[in-house]
């Protein structure tokens, strides 16, 4: 089949069907000067409208697009330079043409269908011909010229436009302010196989019969988009390519892909790659990881060639991510960012900064310390009760075989800097891992078992760790899901087991191997230590990032809030703080329960755990407290005997009901109780003891929410005022000035975050305030001061519901339904479009002694009437009943509003009750 040339034409006078978000405004036909003489391209280029609005560019993006699609991917992102630009903000022209051959650019003429053998810059392009294409365009625009004199020029590109972008940006890398590119691939290895999709696209007749003689290509393209496209959409993105005489170059394309050493292309690529490899300017990754084409691999490929990059990932996207999100407001915020020289260059992260601090200097331990300082202590370190060896481990043996893990990790290959994804149960094993991995420099990376695989394995890729240690079960998973990383088991396993696991060695055989040896080398306060993942309650999980510095911090907070001392006895039911114990110098003792279930502590369990390991603090959520007195029948004599040794009842995570506070303290007699409030960001921010929590719960007027107390130590709160649409305002609000103030909570401490992990935009979010030239955090959780200065809760920012008279937090009214006697669990949830929900309330109903509770759906009226009386002052629309509240599974509070408000809205418009 011969495909004739054609034309370059203007979308609004040539496209067969509407194309919407376009502006006919935008488009130029640009004739350049290239490979095979002069070729018409069609451009988007918001130029012309700037110019006409008396708006001077502060610089240009050049945005690059890939296969089967047009410069029509980017008219969002043209939408937002023209909007930002009129609205008083910096002003970025966006230049993005059709590639030569596609879109509505030019069509060359072809003797012949494509193929991999027979590509040549007249016929059909290779990468080369396009990066000289793009080479031409430029200097046709004066792009260059402009860059010289020091107007700013970005690249931006996509799919295969990424290549040439990123291409175009290594060998132009004097005219380039920075490098932007999406889901892409600059580097494949000989001996890999392409990813099946291309493998399919690529098989023999397949490739022209799908890409040029059907649409076939361009449909399956079209249809990757997460949540899917829009018909409008997607008849839009093919209306270039109505005829097969329109799609020679989409086939092309294919053909072009370097599959092996000897494609035309594989050299030029090689090219790219290398010369990325040099890239010093800033650069910014976005990345859609469910796609079936640019997998995770090629990404590990592209933060290898430039360890300057910022990256985002966003979760649930794909491949054709400029659909699934609205990309301008993370390139125009980092584009923002570079024109304030606040973007990062290769050289500012190779080199460590200047006067950076030792230990000594923090005024704070490392958290190894203990076991450095007690090696020859034979008094008990940890104590796992859920393991096969309940005895005491002392410090001394402790830290003889921490310093021999570590001593064989680092003959294994494990560097400073490497991730070990941590797939062990709380306990010795992993205690003793944890601490080894920390001593060596090496970042620990957990993610809660709670997730459930889809959940981990979504976490384990986003970290994409160099190891793993795991248990026989997590090695299991880890293996049947792909996840990345060299395999380390715990205990030695047998020969076919291993080899089946992909396990190359183990921590059982590392500890008996270099028994005796120590560990000098010792990780700065700066070095990363952890990436620990949220509880994925309000969406997927992130993984926050901490240094050793400011975990050692949160250890110092402890010890001195807490007055834990050396010698205090740990007993947790809250993995995480098992792991703390040798770092404030406490015994750490492991009770027997489900590390996913909270609520399967019981009694008993903490009365055997306290007296093999003289336990003097317990930690544990509500939920777990709820099981231990539920469950506190079962004690014998000597059990509560053990129980009144407890001076100290450490529980968060939620709420905490005064009639549980009085319940535990029957229990525990001696114990004073305090309910730390913090989060995965930063795990101590304020706290509230026993009689403050019973004294505000006799109040006959309390605050709305629910009050975790006052900030402790170093820790400042602040709060970002709620605007009519429940958005939180730039300013911070302190002390007396806050008092009353519905808003975000923001915090600053010492020992927050470091930043969230490859989340670029959420991290930068969080750190815009910069008052008083401190760091703050802002948690997405909303509340108010009172005239105390305590902070109470109301919910989480995405849960307000945006009334026509305000925004509600769903807190308050919350509480005050909670107290009713029919109802065992509430949620406040918005129904309707933004700035005029309704309220509605959704219930866990009990039902009167020996009587079963309302069926789920609209509740009685009686119900219904005793929910509006408790929640007034806020009015509620609509009152229903579900048979379980969803919540999250590592505190077993978190409610899951997002799914209950969807859930609402569909019953209230007549469909089907089921459950949320």
């Amino acid at each position: 089949m011969r495909i004739p040339a054609a034309p370059a034409a203007l979308p609004a006078e040539s496209s067969p069907v509407p194309l919407p978000g376009w502006d006919p405004d935008w488009s130029r036909l640009v004739p350049i000067s290239t490979s095979g003489g002069t070729r018409t391209l069609h451009v988007l280029d918001t130029a012309a409208v700037l110019g006409r609005a008396g708006l001077e560019p502060d610089g240009t993006i050049l945005a690059v697009h890939g296969n089967p699609t047009w410069s029509y991917l980017w008219r969002r992102l043209a939408q937002a330079t023209v909007e930002q630009a009129r609205a008083g903000g910096p002003v970025w022209r966006l230049v993005a043409p059709d590639q030569l051959d596609m879109g509505f650019s030019e069509r060359l003429a072809h003797p012949e269908l494509p193929h991999p053998d027979r590509l040549d810059d007249g016929d059909y392009r290779t990468l080369g011909g396009r990066l000289t294409d793009l080479d031409a365009l430029v200097s046709t625009l004066g792009l260059d010229a402009a860059a010289r004199s020091g107007h700013r020029l970005l690249t931006l590109g996509h799919d295969w436009g990424g290549v040439v972008s990123l291409g175009w940006a290594g060998r132009n890398e004097d005219l380039v302010a920075g490098a932007m590119s999406l889901n892409t691939a600059v580097h494949h290895p000989d001996t890999a196989a392409l990813p099946m999709p291309l493998q399919a696209a690529l098989a023999g007749p397949l490739l022209p019969g799908s890409t040029v003689l059907t649409d076939a290509f361009l449909r399956v393209t079209t249809a990757l988009g997460h949540p899917g496209l829009d018909p409008e959409l997607k008849a839009a993105y093919r209306a270039p390519y109505a005829r097969a005489a329109r799609r020679g170059g989409i086939g092309g394309f294919v053909a072009d892909i370097p599959a092996g050493p000897h494609h035309p292309s594989h050299r030029e690529l090689r090219r790219v790659s290398s010369a990325l490899e040099r890239f010093g300017k800033p650069a910014l990754l976005l990345w859609g990881p469910r796609d079936p084409v640019f997998l995770d691999t090629y990404l590990a490929d592209l933060l290898h060639r430039l360890p300057q990059a910022d990256l985002h990932r966003f979760e649930t996207a794909g491949h054709l991510l400029a659909e699934d999100e609205d990309l301008a407001e993370p390139i125009l915020a980092w584009a923002g960012r570079l024109l304030q020289g606040e973007a990062r260059d290769r050289a500012s992260v190779a080199v460590p900064a200047a006067g950076e601090a030792d230990w000594e200097s923090t005024g704070t331990r490392p958290l190894w310390s203990f076991l450095d300082d007690w090696r020859d202590r034979a008094e008990p370190a940890l104590v796992d009760m859920g393991g096969p060896d309940r005895s005491p481990l002392g410090w001394d043996r402790l830290a003889t075989v921490v310093d021999a893990i570590a001593t064989g990790l680092v003959d294994r290959g494990v560097r400073p800097g490497d991730r070990i994804s941590m797939m062990v149960t709380p306990g010795r094993d992993l205690t003793a891992a944890l601490y080894a991995a920390l001593k060596i420099g090496a970042v620990v990376v957990v993610a809660d078992a709670g997730l459930g695989v889809s959940g981990m394995t979504r976490a384990v890729r986003a970290a994409r760790p160099d190891w793993l240690i795991g248990q026989v079960p997590g090695l299991a998973v880890a293996r049947s899901q792909n996840w990345p990383g060299r395999r380390l088991s715990v205990q030695t396993l047998a020969a076919p087991l291993a080899s089946a696991l992909g396990v190359e060695d183990s921590l059982y055989r590392m500890a008996l191997a270099h028994d005796g040896e120590r560990v000098t080398a010792a990780p700065r306060p700066a070095d990363p230590a952890a990436i620990l993942y949220t509880s994925g309650s309000t969406g997927p999980a992130k993984g926050v990032l901490y240094t050793h510095g400011r975990l050692a911090a949160l250890a110092g907070l402890l010890r001195d809030v807490f007055d834990v001392r050396p010698g205090s006895s740990l007993l947790a039911g809250f993995a995480p703080f098992a792991l703390l114990g040798p770092a404030i110098g406490a015994t750490s003792i492991t009770p027997d329960m489900s590390v996913t279930r909270p609520a399967t502590l019981t009694a008993t369990a903490v009365a055997e755990s306290t007296r093999a390991g003289g336990a003097t603090i317990l930690f544990a959520s509500p939920a777990a407290l709820r099981n231990v007195v539920a469950t506190a029948d079962r004690l014998t004599g000597p059990d509560r005997a053990e129980l009144r040794r407890i001076d100290l009842v450490l529980s968060a995570g939620a709420p905490v009901p005064p009639q549980l506070m009085r319940e535990v303290s029957a229990l525990f007699p001696n114990a004073r109780f305090h309910s730390p409030y913090g989060m995965t960001e930063a795990l101590l921010l304020a706290d509230i003891d026993g009689e403050t929590v019973t004294e505000l719960a006799g109040s006959d007027a309390p605050d709305a929410g629910v009050c975790v107390g006052r900030a402790v130590g170093p820790v400042r709160l602040a709060i970002a005022p709620l605007d009519a649409d429940g958005a939180s305002a730039a300013t911070l609000l302190e002390g007396t000035e806050a008092a009353g103030v519905l808003g975000e909570v923001v915090i600053s401490a010492p020992h927050q975050k470091a930043g969230y992990d490859r989340l670029w935009l959420t991290d930068s979010h969080s750190k815009r305030d910069t008052r008083d030239g401190l760091t703050w955090h802002r948690t997405q959780d909303v509340g108010h001061l009172d005239r105390e200065g305590r902070l109470w809760i109301e919910g989480r920012m995405q849960h307000v519901v945006t009334t026509p008279e305000g925004p509600v937090a769903p807190g308050g009214p919350e509480a005050r339904i909670d107290t009713l006697a029919a109802v065992s669990r509430s949620a406040v949830v918005g129904v309707g479009p933004r700035g005029t929900q309704a309220v509605v309330a959704v219930v866990e109903a009990v039902g009167p002694a020996g009587a079963r509770p309302p069926r789920p759906g609209l509740a009685p009226s009686e119900l219904t009437a005793q929910v509006r009386q408790a929640a007034a002052p806020v009015p509620v629309a609509a009152v229903l009943v579900t048979g379980r509240v969803p919540v999250d599974i590592r505190h077993n509070s978190k409610i899951d509003r997002t799914r209950l408000a969807r859930w609402a809205d569909s019953v209230l418009a007549g469909g089907p009750v089921g459950s949320p």
